[in-house]
Order: C-alpha cells, then sequence, then structure tokens
C-alpha cells in the first residue's frame, strides 16, 4: 500500500518506490509514503486561491462548527486510528488514546472557544484610541487572516494530535492548512485527513496532506505563509535559514528539542504525599509514548538529602515496567518508531553516560516481552545519576529522545534554580511541593525560560492534568533551546495565523467596525 498524497482537491500517489513504514516491534512493512512528482507550488496556490477564500467567507461560529464535525468524523472512527497507532507507532492503549483522543478533544475545545467569537470574521486588539486632541480621527488595531497558507511540519511522535493541534487555530482562523506529517508514522495523519476528506465537512482546498520527503515545499512559501514545526532544533536551523523562508519574511513557530526539569521541593520529607506524587509522575513521564514526547521530563532536580530515597524507589518502579509488545495486555510501555530512534537513543544514552552512571536500566540484558529484540525497536527505561550537576555538561545540552532521564541533586532553591536554568529553555517544568512560598518562588523565578511551569501539592493530586500533558487551553511552546514558540493557549493560538492592522480613520467608521468585531 502506497499512501496517497491530498493537493490541489485530488489524491495523487507519488512517483517511485517511497519510504517505508514499519512496525516497530514484528519490523514489517506497513505502507510506503512518496511526495515525488508532486508539484508544490501549484498546491499551494490551490490551497491560497480555493481554500482560503471558501474559509473567508465564513464566520468564527461558521469554521467553529466545521470544527465540531470533524471531530464527530474522528471519532466515529476512533478504532481504526488506535489501531494503526499501535501498528505504526507501536503505542499501547493508553499511548494511543493520549494521541487519538487527545486530538478529538483539542478539536471539540476549539469548536466551543470559537462559537463564543459569534457571527463575526473580525476581530480586534483593544479599543479605539485618540491620536490626537481632536476625536474625530481614531485608530483601532484589527486582526485579519492571513491570505496564505499554514504549513504543519511534524514530528513522527504525535501524528494525530500534533497534526489537529495546530489545524484547529488554523482553521478557525480562516487558514488552509497543507499537512506535512513525518514520514516514519505518516499513516495516521493521512488516514485521518481521507477521512475528513470523504466526508466533506471542510471547503475544497482547505486541507491538504503530502506524505513522503518535503523536497522543494519551502521554496515556494510567501510572505503571507505560516509555518509551524515541531522537530529537532537541527531541522528547525535549516527551516529558519532556508533562502525562501528568510528573503519573504514568513512566519515561523518553532517547538525544538527540551530539557525538561522536575523538581521536588526542599519541604517534601519521607512519607509526604507529594514524595509518591514526584515518584510517580517522574516514571509516567519516562515511560509514556516510551519517551518520545517533547515534554517528558529529562532532569530530575530533589534535595541532596532525598537523593537516595528517590533513586531508590525510581529504581524499584523503572525495573518493575513491564516492557514489549503492545498487543499483549500485561505491556505498559511499547517501543521506540524505528530501529533507526532505537540506534540513537542508545547511543545518547552511552553520550551521558560518560558523566552520568546508569541507576536503572537494563543494557544488554534486557528482554522485552513477546517480540524479538534483534528486530524491535525497544529501550528499557533508564534512570541515570550526576551527584555533581553544576559541572555537568551533556544532561544540561543533550537531549536523549527516549525512556531516558537523570537524577540531579541540589543543595537549596537558588541551586535549584540555577540547575534548571542551564537548560536554556525549555517546553515545561514542574514543581511538587506543600509549600506555597517554594511553589510560587520556583514558578515565578522559572517562568521566564519555561514556556509552562506545573505546580503540584497534595491538595491537587486528583486534579493536576501532568506534567506532560498539553492541554489546549494552556500555553505550549517555550523560549531558548525549546524553539523560542507558542502555540495553543486558548485562543491566544489564533493570533499566529492573522495579521494585526492599525486601521486610522474617522471615529464614526470605526466604532462601527468595533460593534461587529469581537475582542482576540
Amino acid at each position: 500500500m502506497k499512501l496517497p498524497n491530498y493537493v490541489g482537491g485530488q489524491w495523487i500517489e507519488g512517483l517511485g518506490a517511497g519510504s517505508p513504514l514499519l512496525d516497530p516491534v514484528q519490523g514489517v512493512e506497513l505502507a510506503r509514503a512518496s511526495s515525488e512528482g508532486i508539484d508544490f507550488a501549484a498546491a499551494l496556490h490551490y490551497a491560497r486561491t480555493v481554500g482560503g477564500p471558501a474559509l473567508r467567507t465564513q464566520t468564527y461560529a461558521q469554521r467553529a462548527a466545521i470544527l465540531g464535525r470533524i471531530a464527530e468524523v474522528l471519532a466515529a472512527n476512533r478504532d481504526a486510528y488506535c489501531a494503526i497507532a499501535l501498528a505504526n507507532s507501536g503505542a499501547t492503549k493508553a499511548d494511543a488514546a493520549v494521541d487519538v483522543d487527545g486530538a478529538i478533544y483539542t478539536l471539540k475545545y476549539y469548536a466551543k472557544e470559537g462559537a463564543t467569537l459569534g457571527a463575526t470574521s473580525l476581530s480586534r486588539d483593544g479599543e479605539l484610541a485618540r491620536l490626537g486632541k481632536d476625536e474625530a480621527f481614531q485608530v483601532l488595531h484589527v486582526n485579519v487572516p492571513l491570505r496564505g497558507v499554514a504549513i504543519l511540519i511534524n514530528a513522527f511522535n504525535f501524528p494525530s494530535w500534533g497534526l489537529w493541534a495546530k489545524a484547529a487555530p488554523a482553521l478557525l482562523s480562516g487558514v488552509p492548512v497543507f499537512a506535512k506529517p513525518a514520514t516514519a508514522t505518516a499513516w495516521l495523519a493521512q488516514r485521518m485527513v481521507a477521512d475528513v476528506i470523504q466526508a466533506a465537512v471542510l471547503p475544497p482546498g482547505a486541507l491538504s496532506i503530502v506524505c513522503g520527503h518535503a523536497d522543494d515545499l519551502l521554496d515556494h512559501v510567501t510572505g503571507m505563509d505560516a509555518i509551524a514545526f515541531t522537530g529537532s532544533a537541527a531541522t528547525a536551523e535549516r527551516i529558519r535559514s532556508h533562502a525562501a523562508v528568510a528573503r519573504r519574511s514568513a512566519r515561523i513557530n518553532i517547538e525544538a528539542d527540551s530539557l525538561n526539569v522536575a523538581i521536588l521541593g526542599p519541604d517534601v520529607n519521607a512519607g509526604d504525599a507529594e514524595l509518591g506524587l514526584f515518584v510517580s509522575e517522574v516514571v509516567r513521564e519516562m515511560t509514556g509514548k516510551s519517551g518520545q514526547k517533547c515534554t517528558a521530563i529529562r532532569r530530575i532536580l530533589v534535595p541532596a538529602a532525598r537523593h537516595d530515597q528517590v533513586a531508590e524507589a525510581l529504581h524499584a518502579k523503572l525495573t518493575g515496567v513491564r516492557v514489549g509488545d503492545p498487543r499483549n495486555a500485561e505491556v505498559q510501555m511499547g517501543p521506540l518508531v524505528s530501529k533507526v530512534q532505537q540506534q540513537a537513543v542508545l547511543q545518547g544514552i552511552a553520550r551521558l553516560e560518560r558523566e552520568s552512571p546508569v541507576i536503572a536500566g537494563r543494557g544488554v540484558e534486557f528482554r522485552p516481552i513477546d517480540a524479538d529484540a534483534s528486530i524491535a525497536a525497544f529501550v528499557a527505561p533508564t534512570l541515570l545519576g550526576n551527584d555533581r550537576p553544576l559541572d555537568a555538561i551533556d544532561v544540561h545540552d543533550f537531549e536523549v529522545f527516549g525512556p531516558v532521564a537523570t537524577l540531579l541533586p541540589y543543595q537549596d532553591v537558588e541551586q535549584a534554580l540555577h540547575i534548571a536554568r542551564l537548560g536554556r529553555g525549555s517546553l515545561v517544568a514542574s514543581i511538587f511541593s506543600a509549600d506555597p512560598q517554594v511553589i510560587e518562588r520556583v514558578a515565578l523565578e522559572l517562568a521566564s525560560c519555561h514556556g509552562r511551569v506545573h505546580a503540584v501539592s497534595a491538595e491537587v493530586a486528583r486534579a493536576q492534568t501532568g506534567h506532560g500533558n498539553v492541554m489546549p487551553m494552556s500555553l505550549h511552546g517555550g523560549p531558548g533551546r525549546a524553539g523560542g514558540g507558542q502555540e495553543l493557549g486558548g485562543l491566544r493560538a489564533l493570533r499566529f495565523y492573522h495579521q494585526l492592522a492599525a486601521l486610522q480613520g474617522p471615529t464614526s467608521l470605526l466604532r462601527g467596525l468595533t460593534a461587529r468585531s469581537v475582542t482576540l
């Protein structure tokens, strides 16, 4: 089976043999993907000139209703998507749910939020402002949809949520979507798009997808297009420095590498609820999606007095995790998505191990359940430790994208904050403490170098959504190493797909526009 691409309002199968998509447990080929022969210039032009105008004729509320119908289509095919996630990504039921159900939930959320914007297609930023003493001539700042394409380039780890979390605010804004999923796991995104296209819930040209190599896609971007990328910092740098992107000042939102940190507060003692919550969260983040999450905990900061206790607790839980073929109901963690990723993670562990010894990890003796280790792409949950975090280099500079994290002791809160900042910008930091003053200080101090700060105490044990769980109402992104991007965050996400302009003119005219617009 070769996955067809949907561009220019039609399904087109790429030329050539294409790239194989494999089952990471059994090693068998599932499909092939090719973009060879695709006319990217024509495909983007069609989206801009057909899909864009069709979306812009509708109000925010009408476009929100479309998102609701997309969610219904995906919900109706949920079981098929979870089966694809199992076969192509090696996802457990829980991991597939995070990806598939997360996408459906995000679409429903934006459908609901978009409905509140009502029957208008114009939004404003603030109110009228005088330009001088005479009130007859004033200024109004308005947001209008970009007249280009939302080019969504996604990573391999979330083929479902990664697509729709970006597509929802773009479509709600009135901007057509051109999706380019990572080839290795493109089947799920392609199947979802195929189902939505078949259901005819979107106007022609509003949604396109290409599976396979991006080829000369970026050569054809314009200053009206917006590029939203999730992936490695190396690829992000190539996108930023691409000649056409730079020359035409195309908008770019980047989510890249992130050495996220979890901090156990200095007030937490043995037997405290926060200690148990902390250990459980670290294990969940190390093993969920087999550690293949941009928000996963990579650095574990604990008070020096609690170091040995935490190390023992993590060792006991991690060595008890059942790793193997997710088709076995007893399995708790599946494989990495490919042998290429497995090799990258194993090499990464070896690099970290030069300065941080392994505390837990079964190494060469690791035997996955119901799988041939020579064929499958498994890596055992691996915990490393470094008792000199201020002198360490790689632990603060090199991300291993798998079930790997490093335990680091600190002497006081000030030192913990300093160690956290050594990551040079991350997506998320979490603080586990029962002391409100500790939580407040850590949260506000780390807010400048983290896109999100997650605070947990015993009183929110059941309500907290998880260190690595990205919720559509919260900002997702981070400064510095994390890419400097911002996604989601409720209706804030729509700003990336709008142009802010100052309208200076007669007050009577501007007041009329104010009455017909909503605040974004």
